[in-house]
């Protein structure tokens, strides 16, 4: 009669596996105190961050609004403006243009209202409400994006982007290497496949992951809508989905790739020599949306390049830049990167694991 002890999976199919080492991992966040504190920390600033501005933004003083001698009666008895009257057009002209006031309000003649609003690149909308009446408008500089709700919603994107990924990427790694100097995964792959081993830390952390994203994304309607900001909030509603649905695969690609260069190590210590360049490729994005949230041609390269479209497309979708059929496109270059790596990672992972000692080169863990 046989004496071998059933493993733990013994007689689990694959999907069965994967979840059992996905649960294993999830718990095992779930269980450290670290996580946990920073998880409420980040939650709890990001929070804060979107009622604080809220307010700053509710309680600063009135739309500044230059007006002219012959339109004052138009704005007699308006709340919320901070006003400053100017002898004529031109004059009005030329403190929007500098931007000393936010927009003008003129007579105009041949407007049904007998005056006309003047602004840059977008009308004040506090303006417009108290007005009551929707006036012509006159857009001096109609091209020109708001340089500030790009400049936030860029910090937004690369920063959620940039902490989650290395966040995770990093906590991956170290789970891949204290396995390897503990010997648990000797253990672990006698008992499943190692496809099975990385599918699951995989799955596990991503999970992990989009919970996160989507809890910052209910934060962000939350307090967009306690502090009454209705426009921002339905600009932002099209690309925080598509940023989930790019950073699914996102996140899972460089999970796969985290996973395959920490099992090329055997020490903590030599991690950083075998995850900086992926690092350095999550960290390209941030930096390059920050730099460059107003330009085309960058925003545009950068949303179809695998590793920076997470970012990079979501920006074009808020700024009204990209096509309709472009986040497809996109996501359909990513999706097929995602899988190639899937494909190298493992096979990386495989030929590593079990290999100690001195670091595996790369054309050896390719070739093992």
């Amino acid at each position: 009669m046989s004496t071998t002890t059933p493993s733990p999976t013994h007689g689990l199919s694959t999907p069965q596996g994967v979840w059992l080492v996905a649960e294993r991992e999830i718990g095992s966040k779930l269980r450290s105190k670290a996580f946990v504190i920073s998880t409420a920390i980040l939650f709890i600033g990001a929070l804060a961050l979107v009622i604080w501005g809220g307010f700053q933004a509710a309680s600063s003083s009135g739309t500044p609004v230059a007006v002219t001698t012959d339109a004052t009666q138009y704005v007699a008895d308006a709340q919320g403006l901070d006003v400053t009257e100017v002898a004529d057009r031109a004059a009005a002209e030329s403190l929007v243009e500098s931007g000393d006031v936010d927009a003008a309000v003129v007579a105009d003649s041949s407007s049904p209202l007998g005056f006309t609003v003047l602004a840059d690149s977008s009308p004040p909308t506090q303006l417009l409400l108290t007005l009551a009446q929707v006036p012509p408008v006159e857009l001096l500089n109609p091209d020109e994006v708001n340089a500030a709700l790009g400049y936030i919603a860029a910090i937004g994107f690369g920063i959620v982007f940039l902490l989650a990924a290395s966040l995770f990427g990093g906590t991956i790694a170290q789970s891949v290497v204290e396995e390897k100097q503990t010997r648990v995964v000797e253990l672990l792959i006698s008992a499943i496949p190692v496809r099975v081993l990385l599918a699951g830390k995989v799955i596990g952390n991503t999970i992990l992951a989009m919970a996160q994203i989507l809890i910052l994304a209910s934060i962000a309607i939350i307090g967009l809508t306690i502090t009454g900001q209705t426009e921002l909030l339905q600009g932002l509603g099209v690309p925080i989905a598509w940023f989930a649905v790019f950073f699914l695969f996102g996140f899972i690609l460089l999970a796969s790739l985290f996973a395959a260069a920490a099992s090329m190590v055997s020490r903590q210590e030599d991690i950083g020599a075998t995850t900086t360049p992926l690092t350095m490729l999550i960290m390209a994005p941030y930096f390059l949306v920050i730099f460059f949230n107003d330009n085309p041609v960058v925003l545009g390269v950068m949303s179809y390049v695998p590793f920076s479209a997470p970012v990079g497309m979501p920006m074009r979708l808020f700024l009204g830049e990209a096509q309709w059929w472009e986040p497809l496109v996109s996501l359909v270059i990513l999706v097929a990167t995602c899988v190639a790596a899937i494909l190298v990672g493992a096979r990386i992972y495989r030929n590593s694991l079990l290999r100690m000692g001195a670091r595996v080169k790369l054309s050896e863990a390719l070739n093992g």
